[in-house]
């Protein structure tokens, strides 16, 4: 059995400030824990540690109290298309915004970036529809397909659903 990270299990208490900010180094070991902590449950594809350090600066992160809460990551696919990926919240700090603050804060990123669209892979669906994101064919994408998720265990056979936002000027 996968366990979750070795974190504070306390709910967010009122009051306590939560900070989403750029990743830095320090925080690579704590978000391979988080993400692979999920893709052991099957949720999310694993990343290793080589592959987080790789990507660093694209994540953000969630922090309470100095800990790592949340983290997700902006990868650029093509000039005017960009995915939210690795989008994780500890269960404990979960339904408290920190997805929607997150995904607020790269999705910003993308519209500074110049980008045009955003999309997502879910198994929560209702959360980037909550987002403003609207439900498209997985087909539609295939930078996506031919970029990353030709060499995924789940394909052809995947079974997320893709949600993209057309970003406003």
């Amino acid at each position: 059995m996968v366990q979750q990270p070795t974190m504070n299990t306390k709910r967010v208490p009122t009051g306590k400030e939560v900070t989403i900010r750029p990743a830095v180094v320090a925080d690579g070991i704590p978000i391979a824990n988080l993400v692979n902590y999920y893709a052991g449950m099957g949720e999310m594809l694993p990343k290793s540690k080589y592959q987080v350090y790789q990507h660093i600066s694209g994540f953000v992160v969630a922090v309470i109290d100095k800990q790592v809460v949340g983290c997700g990551v902006l990868h650029v696919l093509w000039e005017d298309l960009a995915e939210i990926r690795s989008l994780a919240v500890l269960k404990e700090y979960q339904h408290q915004g920190l997805g929607t603050k997150m995904v607020t804060h790269l999705i910003q990123e993308a519209r500074l970036l110049g980008l045009s669209q955003v999309f997502a892979l879910t198994y929560v669906p209702g959360f980037f529809e909550s987002m403003g994101f609207h439900h498209i064919d997985k087909r539609t994408l295939p930078q996506k397909i031919w970029i990353d998720c030709i060499n995924c265990a789940k394909f052809p056979d995947c079974d997320e659903e893709a949600f993209l936002l057309t970003l406003e000027d």
